[in-house]
């Protein structure tokens, strides 16, 4: 047992090393590109690339089903549980688009994930009601040009080994009926088997990481008061597909 954990501990350093070089190797495109006004499209697909080279490096595949084809020249929010740090790759190569991230203000400062939330993702502080204010504000306004957002309702990775699915935050739900934008449930609950959180406590072990995309949910129809039930409906479609509820 202590042997399989080691050589599990061994695959995370590999894993990180992975990330580092390949991050490394297309910094300088990474760099120049988020200068440049235009940088979005870019900086979105070169992301796609990293997370596709570095997972699969070292044995990480993505596979994703869907419950009906989805229209990615149209705008949406992604609502995906969360309980590894994978997901940010898979949500990157999911997403054939414009789209950016909502994510903890601590990001800005990550080795990696500091040049994307301090050019095109979107960070902010929960704790403070003026940063989530300018941070939904923002949203909003990625949104209405056409950018999709990818957030994690639970807002974090839970400290349950195994996981749960946690309480859903609002604040997707609210931005999606305000500007009748649908919403895209993704559904996953092997991943955490693969690496649960960054993988440091148990380590980590190569596989398929497999997602389910539901169908996308119309808000058009619906009015700020129907914020709650459109969250606890996400929370349900998800729940009952990955089979963790609390």
């Amino acid at each position: 047992m202590a042997m399989k954990l080691q050589l599990k501990k061994i695959h995370v350093y590999l894993y990180v090393a992975s990330v580092a070089l390949t991050y490394f190797l297309l910094l300088p495109f990474l760099y120049y590109c988020s200068r440049k006004p235009s940088r979005y499209k870019t900086m979105n697909r070169l992301r796609r690339v990293w997370g596709f080279f570095s997972a699969g490096f070292v044995g990480f595949f993505f596979r994703y089903t869907y419950e009906q084809p989805v229209d990615w020249s149209q705008t949406y929010i992604i609502c995906p549980n969360h309980t590894s740090n994978l997901d940010i790759a898979a949500m990157s190569i999911l997403v054939n688009g414009d789209v950016c991230f909502m994510g903890k203000e601590e990001l800005t400062e990550g080795l990696v994930t500091g040049l994307f939330f301090r050019s095109v993702d979107i960070p902010v502080n929960r704790e403070s009601k003026m940063s989530s204010y300018r941070a939904f504000k923002k949203a909003a306004e990625r949104l209405q040009q056409g950018t999709s957002i990818v957030m994690f309702p639970e807002g974090k990775i839970g400290d349950d080994y195994p996981p749960i699915l946690h309480e859903f935050k609002n604040g997707p739900f609210r931005l999606a009926i305000d500007l009748k934008i649908p919403i895209i449930p993704v559904s996953s609950s092997n991943v955490w088997q693969m690496l649960w959180d960054d993988g440091t406590k148990y380590g980590t072990h190569p596989g398929v990481c497999r997602y389910y995309v539901h169908k996308p949910i119309e808000t058009a129809s619906l009015t700020p008061a129907d914020a709650d039930a459109l969250r606890d409906r996400v929370y349900d479609i998800i729940g009952k597909k990955i089979g963790f509820h609390p």
